[in-house]
């Protein structure tokens, strides 16, 4: 690997170990075996690299949710079982993914603060909610259409609270089943009322 590579895989090792806040600029040098310098020739700060290993392994950790959608729609041709086996799977991509589900918290946090990493997951959020579209149906992608669209938002926002509710209690984070019985209990009061 390249200086440049070296350092992205050096702040993607710092962002799960010491989260978004805490990792400075000689912590990446030192992870990455790379000086200080190279930090500004390569990124122009520390901020814009570790905003960059942030979405890169936002992308890594997305080929994982795949994984797990995928063995979900293998273990089962019905609809409701995948859907309970796709959040159960979750769980181990929140294990093996636990530090970066920290540090993008910690991150939207400090992004008030940080007009470019705000900017960041801007852009980056129409293109996750149609990549978690795709996901969680078992495609390649999807097209890009409203429809689309907010069929992403709804599990960004599932998979948002379910990140926030497993980082605070693993052990009282839902289990698929109780996905599923949510979804069934909140589908029947708001779509069916009376």
């Amino acid at each position: 690997m390249g200086n440049r590579e070296d350092l992205m895989a050096g702040a993607k090792r710092c962002l799960y170990e010491k989260g978004y806040g805490r990792t400075t600029a000689r912590d990446i040098a030192t992870a990455s075996g790379v000086s200080l310098a190279a930090i500004g020739y390569h990124f122009g700060s520390k901020d814009a690299l570790l905003n960059a290993a942030m979405i890169e392994a936002i992308g890594e950790m997305g080929e994982a949710l795949g994984a797990v959608v995928l063995a979900a729609g293998q273990e089962s041709d019905d609809p409701e079982v995948r859907f309970a086996a796709v959040w159960n799977g979750l769980r181990d991509v929140f294990v093996e993914h636990r530090g970066l589900w920290a540090a993008q918290f910690e991150a939207l946090a400090q992004a008030a603060h940080a007009p470019e990493l705000a900017q960041a997951f801007a852009e980056a959020q129409r293109e996750g909610r149609l990549g978690l579209a795709a996901v969680f149906q078992g495609v390649p992608e999807v097209p890009d259409t409203e429809e689309e669209a907010a069929r992403g938002a709804f599990y960004q926002t599932l998979l948002a609270g379910y990140c926030a509710q497993w980082l605070a209690a693993p052990d009282l984070a839902p289990s698929g089943q109780d996905f599923l019985r949510g979804l069934r209990l909140v589908s029947d009061s708001v779509l069916n009322p009376g």
